[in-house]
């Protein structure tokens, strides 16, 4: 598979396939599996606010020297907590089989998100943090819709999943910035504790990720992804258009940034 997580490419391996866009699985949901995680995460969306709050607010705050440490396991904290960051990885990954494609994938996100996490806090670049958390709950829609063969059924064309996920990456990092800007980090030692953070933030996608990928690949081993990977989708790209919708909302109406 070369590119892309779409469903007309899994034919090179022997497992279950999924065989269409839409298949038959969309009225067989009552399997479990990944489809009940898909639920878990999207529920954390109102359940597990990942802003860093509390406690690591205050110690954020008050930092006043480099100290890499404690921001290296906040950052790690943060993105297991990012729900809306992990059930995009898991639309990343979803048709990807070979752990190449998914070191690629995962790469190209990575390498988005540290970019603007780094110069959003560091230049202070602003962007106002519903809107930015209204198109990361979109883009774990757009995933959803490609896995499903939605733009070419759609619009007769597939866009190049490598970019698409690297611009997502981009706008992943600035919400995470936002989270961080929220706190008036001090000027000393900056540059460091916001590079450990990141840091954090990687280890932290690696582990959670690891965690899904394992869930995943024990899915697909049975025959149950065949019948349940559209049924999947459609709730991933459900709970896509549910965060974004909270986030237009309090946007529109006031609130706190989930």
């Amino acid at each position: 598979m070369r590119r892309g997580s779409l469903p007309s490419r899994l034919a090179t391996t022997s497992k279950p396939r999924y065989a269409g866009p839409m298949g038959n699985g969309v009225s067989r949901l009552s399997c479990f599996g990944l489809p009940a995680l898909v639920l878990a995460l999207a529920w954390a969306g109102t359940a597990l606010a990942h802003n860093i709050g509390g406690t690591d607010a205050a110690f954020v705050a008050a930092a006043h020297r480099p100290d890499p440490i404690p921001f290296a396991y906040l950052g790690a904290k943060h993105m297991v907590t990012g729900y809306d960051h992990l059930l995009f990885l898991v639309g990343v990954i979803f048709f990807l089989f070979r752990l190449r494609q998914i070191a690629l994938y995962v790469s190209l996100f990575s390498l988005g998100h540290s970019i603007t996490l780094l110069a959003g806090v560091f230049f202070d670049l602003h962007v106002d943090p519903h809107l930015v958390d209204a198109v990361i709950g979109l883009s774990v829609a757009y995933k959803a819709f490609e896995n499903l063969g939605g733009f070419r059924s759609v619009f007769g064309v597939q866009p190049d999943p490598r970019i698409v996920v690297l611009g997502f990456g981009l706008i992943h990092g600035f919400g995470l910035a936002t989270k961080l800007q929220a706190l008036n980090l001090n000027p000393e030692g900056l540059l460091v504790n916001l590079v450990a953070f990141n840091v954090g933030v990687e280890i932290g996608q690696v582990l959670a990720l690891s965690l899904i990928l394992a869930a995943m690949t024990l899915w697909r081993r049975t025959p149950a992804f065949e019948r349940t990977a559209a049924g999947a989708n459609i709730l991933l790209m459900l709970a896509g258009f549910v965060l974004a919708g909270e986030q237009l909302a309090g946007y529109l109406f006031g609130g706190a940034v989930s």
